[in-house]
């Protein structure tokens, strides 16, 4: 049996992701989530400058195109899904960035100890691969001193979203948050995963990161609901953060 985020983004890869992948590829400027909020407003990134990168649910790799454009000496994009790293070559192949593409979960990456400098995650690894596996996995692509950088929805967006994956966050509370962690809105979509902020804090401590950051997005004053993702209304994140980026820095005990 296919795995079922697999399965999903199989389909999300035909419906919408593929179609739109070369014109994020030919984006010059690092944006942020469904809001396009741009990297020089949220200074989320360390320097990238003769860095080694690796992005732990790549999907089209758009994200990984801007990090090298940007500066970073190699991209290396996983991601488990066969259709998305499809149409990252492809991109890859078109824009000549040279970004190298493996194959696995975020949770069990066939790639050395000890290989990057920067690990990022926007909207891979950071909801669909489970934290406490791949956060240690992280941890271990890292060299010491080297950077976590993920984008995810926010925690109160989730404890704010009906168990209809078709409604919009809501005002109120709609679910417990003590024991958040594996949630499958629908039946055959895939499996997402969601920790509060405390536990989130208490992952990364454990795996030997030292929290540099946590940046709560707003929606800016001009932003519209979007066509694709209307899980949360642009009224909604203007006044609460749906999405947040977090930073830690690996400090590697010595031997």
């Amino acid at each position: 049996m296919a795995d079922p985020t697999v399965a999903a983004w199989t389909r999300e890869n035909a419906e919408y992701t593929d179609g739109r992948a070369e014109q994020a590829w030919a984006a010059d400027e690092i944006t942020y989530g469904i809001w396009n909020v741009p990297e020089r407003d949220l200074q989320a990134l360390p320097d990238l400058a003769g860095k080694d990168v690796v992005e732990l649910g790549c999907g089209t790799a758009y994200f990984g195109a801007w990090l090298k454009k940007a500066g970073a000496a190699r991209v290396v994009g996983v991601d488990p899904t066969p259709a998305q790293l499809e149409t990252a070559r492809r991109c890859n192949e078109k824009f000549g960035l040279g970004l190298e593409f493996v194959e696995a979960f975020g949770e069990d990456v066939p790639l050395p100890d000890d290989s990057f400098d920067l690990v990022v995650s926007e909207y891979g690894a950071s909801i669909w691969a489970d934290p406490y596996k791949w956060i240690p996995e992280a941890a271990r692509l890292l060299r010491s001193g080297g950077e976590l950088v993920f984008l995810r929805n926010s925690t109160l967006v989730i404890l704010c979203s009906p168990d209809d994956e078709d409604a919009a966050a809501v005002e109120t509370l709609e679910r417990p948050q003590f024991g958040m962690h594996r949630f499958q809105w629908s039946e055959g979509g895939g499996i997402e995963y969601h920790l509060s902020h405390g536990d989130w804090i208490r992952l990364l401590r454990a795996s030997g990161f030292e929290l540099l950051d946590l940046i709560e997005i707003q929606a800016p004053a001009d932003a519209v609901t979007h066509e694709h993702y209307a899980y949360v209304t642009a009224d909604w994140a203007r006044k609460w953060p749906a999405e947040e980026i977090w930073r830690a820095r690996l400090q590697r005990p010595s031997s």
